[in-house]
């Protein structure tokens, strides 16, 4: 039973006054039912931990309307949030505003523990996003929302297209009135600059208590998020780069507080709120580079995917970014669908484990919606786009930690540790020469203690890494190498060995494409059906040599890895593959690739393919020299004699490789310690890719891809990939410059800071500079080393 009490207090969970009414439950005090249920559930599922991250981690539930949510499940509306959608699998991204600490996040991923339909839910506590994987056959969309504002985070719904939400509001306010304080406090202080007499000493004690007005919203207002942030790591345990700060900022208000109040002093408010002004300018550039950063890789670097679209009378390659809403494009076996799409075709078998995890194809129907990141499987449909393609979920998709490769960055690691006992040098450092200024001259004791505490700064340590190989991104990305994330370009530096597949890879296109036997038009028409249905190469050079059309439709598709196809045509079984695929048993001695033919079970012949080679292959694997160590090819020996001429002798050339043997292959290299790279076209060898360090998918007007690859090169820049190696390496210096500059940076101003030949004010100022001038020293030595790159481009 609850007892209702007038005495307010505040409440448990959200920390607010108990205005109309105080609810007690097991000797807590709750301002509403709202808040009161929340700790029920919370206990109940043994999750009370949430309150142990901060005092008031809470959000105030008192005007939550949970029925506002039933609008969510209405068919329309879903079709407009969902990302993905099932019979027992969903997911939503909801904009969350009230995050702010790590008890919300820790709360918000804990979601699963309080409704079973959860599955899962994941934070990105910068853009304040909450994505949210659930059986919508236990809970639905409406649930999930209703859930989330049960638990007070209430999600901000909209129907609009949302792009980046950012909530930098906040910190532009917070400097804006730091900056107004600072300039009228600099002001009021000129009468103690200039130094008037005692006959002026009542309108010395004026400006002294306006500039300490000014102060308080300046301390308490502008510099808050460094108390607050400083107190959660007390309650944690931890110590972070805000606690020093957060001291100095307070040692300067309270000593100048003292000195003003007890008229022994002027205080150094001026010192104050520029070191707030000055150290708010910093964060505000960090986020915006971060955010700038972020902008180029969603929408200025872009997946080298294409897909068929339908253009005038016949099918074109586009890349996936270009696709409008109402473009009719086609999708082949094992193709991605790069966009929310309804089905044109009757049918489709759609593997969504680029989703949700789990290989397990799914049977859509004429007119349903198939969702972005969908592998067809099977015979190739078509379809109608519904909204234009979102790089930034594939990447996320991309980036799930299902198909991440268990090698932590090393340079993350030194910057973890770094950040860690850096705090605590400093701390001991001022601690040390705030002794040493007490017995030397006290009244300089505050202004040397705030100075070395304010010059310290990791900030600028932690910058280097993510600046310099996010800049680096940037550059791959805009010349068709678009990476995983940043941690690759560290693997990709250490690279000793590179393994290549040939076709598709160091083969591309034909010189010459001949049919060899006995087919009519008909039948070739039915051919050029079955291969326009594969995104293999060798099945691209066939369907681009046959002329004759078939307006059938291929039924029983399958393609078997490094056989061939299969399918029915008006009735007729035709594979088209490998001579033993097709049940030829005859001696094949031609050196040129052949691919035969059967139909109905009688092998009516075979095209030979002059592949061509890729150019510059032959000027990037003389660059890679010893580094070039291997070509694996699932195909036959015929072309050994040619590649031999492209490969020096030290390189291993293996023919008939299965995947399995790829991979086998790749992991005896490993074994020896060899860093190893392999390019493939990301269809038959996603088993090599994933073993290697770095695996590469080689796409040329396809949309195959691979999650477990680490990188995807447009077809037409593997010329470069010599260059792309060498590149990472130079980033990896540039990364290193960068952590010496931070580093002698922190040396010598803190020699300068202990020595008492630097002010706050100064320091406050040099802190962002620090920063900016890593950021700046990252992006110009990219941009310096990447010449070449451009260069080659022309």
């Amino acid at each position: 039973m609850d007892n209702i009490v007038v005495e307010k207090v505040a409440c448990y969970h959200c920390g607010q006054p108990c205005e109309e009414e105080t609810i007690i439950q097991d000797d807590k005090n709750f301002c509403c039912q709202g808040c009161k249920m929340v700790f029920e559930i919370l206990d109940e599922n043994n999750l009370c931990e949430y309150y142990s991250f901060t005092d008031k981690p809470g959000v105030s539930l008192r005007h939550v309307n949970e029925e506002s949510y039933s609008f969510l499940d209405e068919p329309s509306v879903k079709r407009r949030l969902l990302l993905f959608d099932s019979i027992n699998y969903s997911s939503v991204q909801f904009y969350v505003p009230s995050i702010h600490c790590i008890s919300c996040i820790w709360l918000l991923e804990n979601l699963q523990h309080l409704n079973a339909g959860v599955v899962k839910s994941e934070v990105n506590f910068g853009r304040k996003q909450v994505t949210v994987h659930f059986n919508p056959s236990i809970i639905t969309l409406g649930g999930v929302a209703r859930l989330m504002a049960a638990v007070g985070y209430a999600p901000s719904i909209s129907l609009e297209e949302r792009t980046n939400p950012t909530n930098n509001r906040s910190l532009v306010l917070k400097l804006a009135i730091a900056g107004f304080c600072f300039g009228n406090i600099m002001l009021l202080s000129f009468p103690e600059y200039l130094g008037l007499d005692g006959s002026d000493q009542s309108l010395k004690l004026l400006f002294s208590y306006l500039n300490l007005a000014l102060a308080v919203p300046v301390a308490l207002y502008s510099g808050q998020d460094y108390f607050v942030n400083a107190w959660h790591s007390f309650k944690q345990k931890q110590i972070n780069i805000d606690v020093p700060i957060a001291i100095g900022l307070a040692a300067l208000f309270l000593r100048s507080s003292y000195d003003i109040i007890t008229h022994t002093g002027p205080g150094y408010l001026d010192s104050l709120s520029g070191l707030v002004f000055f150290l708010l300018i910093g964060r505000w550039f960090q986020g915006k580079t971060y955010e700038s950063l972020a902008f180029d890789r969603d929408y200025k670097s872009y997946f080298p995917l294409a897909v068929q679209k339908w253009v005038g009378r016949d099918w074109s390659p586009i890349i996936v970014y270009e696709l409008e809403p109402g473009d009719q494009i086609r999708i082949r076996n094992q193709e991605i669908i790069p966009t929310d799409s309804v089905l044109l075709s009757d049918q489709a078998f759609i593997d969504y484990s680029f989703v949700k995890g789990e290989a397990k194809p799914v049977q859509v129907h004429k007119g349903e919606l198939m969702y972005a990141g969908g592998r067809l499987v099977g015979s190739p449909v078509e379809m109608t786009v519904q909204k234009k393609t979102s790089q930034s979920h594939l990447t996320g998709l991309w980036n799930r930690e299902i198909f991440q490769k268990d090698k932590e960055s090393r340079y993350k690691k030194i910057i973890d540790r770094a950040a860690r006992n850096f705090t605590w040098v400093v701390m001991g450092l001022a601690l040390v020469t705030a002794v040493y200024w007490y017995f030397i001259s006290p009244t300089q004791m505050w202004l040397v203690l705030t100075s070395v505490l304010m010059v310290a700064c990791p900030c600028a340590l932690a910058l280097a890494a993510p600046f310099t190989y996010g800049n680096m991104l940037r550059v791959f990305g805009k010349h068709g190498f678009y990476l995983k994330n940043a941690d690759v370009i560290e693997r990709l530096a250490k690279i000793d060995a590179v393994v290549f597949d040939k076709t598709g890879t160091i083969t591309h296109g034909a010189d010459e494409v001949t049919f060899i036997g006995v087919l009519d038009d008909q039948e070739l028409g039915w051919v050029r059906l079955l291969t326009a249905s594969s995104s293999h190469p060798l099945s691209k050079l066939i369907t681009q040599s046959i002329q004759t059309q078939s307006h059938l439709q291929v039924s029983r598709f399958m393609e078997r890895t490094g056989k061939g196809v299969e399918g029915m045509v008006s009735g007729h079984a035709i594979r088209v593959g490998s001579a033993s695929y097709v049940g030829f048993d005859g001696s094949n001695p031609s050196l040129l690739t052949r691919v035969f033919v059967s139909i109905n079970h009688e092998v009516r012949g075979y095209f030979r393919i002059e592949t061509a080679t890729r150019p510059h292959v032959k000027e990037v694997i003389q660059s890679l020299g010893k580094r070039c160590v291997a070509l694996l090819s699932g195909d036959h020996s015929s072309e050994e004699s040619r590649m031999r001429e492209l490969f020096p002798s030290h390189v291993t050339l293996r023919f008939n490789q299965s995947p399995h043997d790829k991979t086998d292959f790749i992991s005896e290299l490993q074994k020896k310690q060899q860093h190893v790279m392999m390019l493939g076209d990301g269809l038959n060898d996603s088993g090599a890719l994933r073993q290697s360090d770095v695996g590469i998918a080689v796409t040329d007007d396809t949309g195959i891809f691979t999650p477990s690859c680490d990188g995807i090169l447009r077809g037409d820049q593997v010329g470069n990939l010599h260059r792309f190696l060498d590149l990472s390496k130079k980033a990896t210096l540039v990364l290193k410059i960068a952590f010496g500059i931070s580093f002698f940076y922190n040396v010598i101003t803190l020699g300068i800071a202990v020595t008492g030949n630097l002010s706050p004010l100064v320091a406050a100022i040099l802190m962002p500079i620090s920063s900016v001038s890593v950021v700046g020293f990252s992006a110009l030595g990219v941009q310096w080393v990447s010449r070449g790159l451009e260069t080659s481009k022309e």
